[in-house]
């Protein structure tokens, strides 16, 4: 089995995770860590995303990965901050060799049967379909994944814990990425334990 393959059985669910203040990097991870969500993601969408990589990757049993990775600059960026895997919303030629020359466990953005085609090429077989929900939901997933049967997915954007069942019964999709585990605002420990509880033994 690949590392990515590995990270992504590893919980049903990654929380998605933007994180605007680094004091809440440690207990955000305890939190989901606790409740049984042992793989996050960190976007690359604040100044404080690469710290807080730093601090959650010091938590044990945390599998902290860096998201939004757009260029070879932040996969490095993202790397020397401890990363453990990298996810970006896309995917180009230029930013899979780097990550696969890298020996870098990644899990790139795919929307479309050419972006899956592309990945192949270069050896890829793990893939994040975004946005899930506005690229046409479990529906567009199933005709995808028909003609490409040896690809496993982690399909992320617009899914909720509602929506959440439906995809993880595709035999294709071996995790979901959410935002919905993590609220915004005040962070709330036992709420983000209990959050992550509540999907950490979904099937």
């Amino acid at each position: 089995m690949k590392p990515i393959e590995r990270i992504m059985r590893t919980a049903p669910v990654i929380p998605v995770l933007v994180i605007d203040n680094v004091a809440g990097a440690i207990p955000i991870a305890r939190a989901l860590v606790a409740g049984g969500l042992n793989v996050l993601e960190v976007t690359l969408r604040t100044d404080a995303a690469l710290e807080a990589i730093e601090e959650m990757a010091q938590v044990d049993g945390a599998i902290v990965g860096a998201g939004t990775v757009t260029n070879e600059t932040q996969l490095d960026a993202a790397m020397s901050a401890g990363a453990e895997f990298i996810v970006s919303p896309g995917l180009t030629n230029k930013l899979g060799r780097a990550a696969i020359a890298g020996g870098i466990p990644f899990l790139p953005g795919i929307a479309t049967a050419g972006d899956i085609m592309r990945g192949l090429d270069l050896g890829l077989e793990h893939f994040k379909f975004f946005p899930a929900v506005a690229s046409g939901g479990i529906a567009s997933l199933k005709a995808l994944a028909g003609p490409f049967g040896g690809c496993k997915f982690c399909p992320t954007g617009g899914i909720t814990e509602d929506l959440m069942a439906g995809w993880l019964a595709l035999p294709q999709v071996l995790c979901v990425g959410g935002s919905w585990v993590v609220p915004a605002g005040p962070i709330d420990s036992d709420l983000i334990a209990a959050n992550a509880r509540a999907v950490s033994q979904a099937n």
